[in-house]
């Protein structure tokens, strides 16, 4: 009895470890989006006269940050 117990808390660690990495995703790309967001809201303002260079500047920045540090798979989707 003592090895289906065991094997039953491997699985279940195992399935718990799947979802947080699942949910670690999800909010991955959910910021990536919001990142992209910005950088496109900044560029706009800038083209249209109510932005500056150094705000679109500093979002392209956090955007490159954010797929050096998670990829770019956001991107795909």
């Amino acid at each position: 009895m003592p090895g289906f117990l065991d094997r039953a808390k491997e699985q279940a660690q195992s399935a718990l470890n799947q979802g947080k990495q699942k949910v670690d995703e999800v909010q991955a790309q959910r910021a990536g989006n919001d990142l992209l967001k910005q950088l496109g809201a900044a560029y706009y303002a800038e083209r249209h006269s109510s932005g500056s260079a150094a705000a679109t500047q500093q979002a392209l920045s956090a955007l490159e940050a954010h797929i050096a540090a998670h990829g770019d798979g956001f991107l795909r989707g």
